[in-house]
C-alpha cells in the first residue's frame, strides 16, 4: 500500500494505491493524517489503483471527510472501480462521499 498527498493549486490531492487492508490501513493514517484538519482546502482522493479497502481503510476516508466538512471543505473521490464502489454502496458511504 502507497499513500501520498501533495498541495496542488490550492488543494490537497492524496493518491492511494495497492489494498489499503488493516494493517497498510495503520501506515496511511499516519502519512494521510494532515488531511484530517484541511483548514479549508479541498481534498481530492485518487483511487485509480486502489485495488481493495478495508473497514479501517473506509474509517480513514470518513475521518478525512469529517474533519474537511468541519472546516468547510469538501472531499471528493476520484477514478474510483466498480469493486471499491460496491464495498461502499455496501457501507451507505455511497451517499456521503462525491465521486468523479
Amino acid at each position: 500500500m502507497n499513500a501520498k498527498f501533495e498541495e496542488i493549486d490550492g488543494k490537497y490531492i492524496a493518491t492511494l494505491q495497492g489494498e489499503m487492508d488493516t494493517a497498510a490501513a495503520v501506515e496511511a493514517e499516519e502519512i494521510l493524517k494532515p488531511l484530517y484538519t484541511s483548514n479549508g482546502k479541498d481534498v481530492i482522493i485518487d483511487c485509480k489503483d486502489l485495488e481493495y479497502i478495508a473497514s479501517s481503510g473506509l474509517r480513514i476516508l470518513l475521518g478525512i471527510l469529517k474533519g474537511a466538512k468541519s472546516s468547510g471543505s469538501k472531499v471528493t473521490l476520484r477514478d474510483v472501480n466498480e469493486d471499491i464502489k460496491t464495498v461502499f454502496k455496501l457501507t451507505g458511504f455511497i451517499s456521503i462521499f462525491e465521486f468523479e
